[in-house]
């Protein structure tokens, strides 16, 4: 079924029902009302259609390109516009940019069938439901925001509550206005709601993902709120891969989730390997790239699966440090640090030492409470003196992106263009 044939179903079907909320002007549309927004727009012959922002428009773009049969292409800002020579193939509806952790940023094709996938999944494995609004603090543009936010409202009738910002007090106001919501959002807002006290018996469900979700948060937002946190594990390439159904705070930060439904996984060496229905259909610039062909998707995470479906992360191909032959995960680090109340961000990586059989010597970038003395965070760090970082950088600018990515490649060029 085409995308907008299956939007129709649902606004048919939730007709007189909340679909949409802007919090910020307390305006609201049912599903009739979005549907008359839609319809209203003209017809365009333009194949290739963007989407900007976390407003109506964007949700109205999306619903007219599906209508007139063109590519969406969501953007969130002007430098993630397709090139003009792109060509999409025929019965492609979609195009997702990767967010460049491991290289530059790369557009993926999608059809009709792979974005109902990708809901479907998402829908079932987290238990989304009508009677909790997503609040969207989120982009909608990425691939986490248009699949937990988007395609849930316009495929399964979840309603959406946009909201301006993440600050904590557009948040706390958010909150007052519904009984229940689902968050989908990244560690860094989760850690800002944490110390402002935002917390509450509102949110039935909260979500995390983008970036390593550390434990220390994790735990202290369980002990303090009472809301458990699930981490979500995903792709841009093929939408959402783990989640952590549990209702406890994991004990192993290496523990991501066990697979969506729908979703199958294996490894390839130490390399996971995804089989989804949600899987793209190619990379725009190659389509004949190998690791993502037929349904499969070929990550650069490295990952060891226990009872076939549990999957815990052991770093990703070229992160990797090499301290004298024994292989360390960056992540590991960060995790050690971030367990300082006194650290906001870290991002850990490695660079030639001069001692060849070290090999790699580790650096740790830091950005700490205002008056933090780094001597501090260097005496609380708990960890064997090979695994503590040789080199460090306070550097206020460190943190996370819209994503809530921090790039180790690009921190790595930043330190070593400054030494």
């Amino acid at each position: 079924m085409k995308l907008y044939e299956h939007w129709l179903q649902v606004a048919t079907a939730n007709a007189t029902s909340l679909a949409l909320v802007d919090a910020a002007t307390g305006q609201r549309w049912t599903f009739a009302e979005l549907q008359a927004c839609a319809e209203a727009a003209p017809i365009s012959e333009v194949p290739i259609q963007e989407a900007h922002g976390r407003s109506l428009e964007f949700l109205t773009t999306t619903l007219t390109a599906w209508r007139d049969d063109a590519v969406l292409c969501p953007c969130e800002n002007e430098d993630t516009s397709l090139p003009s020579t792109l060509t999409p193939p025929a019965n492609v509806r979609h195009v997702k940019r990767t967010s460049g952790s491991t290289g530059a940023p790369r557009a993926v094709w999608f059809t009709d069938e792979q974005l109902t996938a990708d809901a479907q999944q998402i829908v079932t494995t987290m238990g989304l439901r009508k009677e909790w609004p997503n609040l969207g603090v989120i982009s909608l543009a990425h691939s986490y925001g248009f699949s937990n936010l988007v395609l849930p409202l316009l495929l399964h009738g979840i309603p959406l509550v946009l909201v301006r910002d993440a600050l904590p007090n557009t948040v706390r106001n958010a909150l007052e206005s519904f009984d229940h919501v689902t968050i989908p959002a990244v560690p860094a807002m989760w850690r800002a709601w944490l110390g402002a006290g935002i917390l509450n018996k509102r949110i039935q469900l909260a979500i995390s993902a983008g970036a390593p979700l550390t434990l220390t948060l994790e735990q202290t937002i369980h002990e303090q709120c009472g809301l458990k946190i699930h981490n979500f594990y995903g792709s841009s390439e093929c939408g959402g891969i783990a989640y952590d159904r549990s209702l406890a705070p994991r004990e192993d930060p290496t523990f991501v989730g066990t697979s969506l439904e729908g979703v199958t996984l294996d490894t390839v060496g130490d390399r996971l390997r995804v089989s989804s229905p949600a899987a793209g259909l190619c990379y725009a610039d190659d389509p004949n790239d190998p690791s993502l062909q037929n349904g499969r998707f070929l990550t650069s995470d490295q990952a060891e699966l226990r009872c076939k479906n549990a999957v815990y992360l052991q770093g990703r191909r070229g992160d990797s440090i090499n301290i004298a032959g024994r292989k360390v995960s960056p992540q590991a680090i960060e995790e050690a640090l971030l367990g300082i109340p006194s650290v906001i961000h870290a991002t850990v990586f490695g660079i030639p030492s001069k001692n060849a059989e070290r090999v790699d010597e580790i650096v740790a970038v830091v950005h700490l409470e205002h008056g933090t003395a780094l001597v501090s965070v260097k005496e609380a760090l708990s960890l064997p003196a090979w695994l503590r970082p040789r080199h460090w950088w306070m550097c206020e600018d460190l943190s996370p992106d819209d994503r809530g990515k921090i790039s180790r490649g690009h921190w790595r060029e930043r330190y070593l263009q400054q030494r």
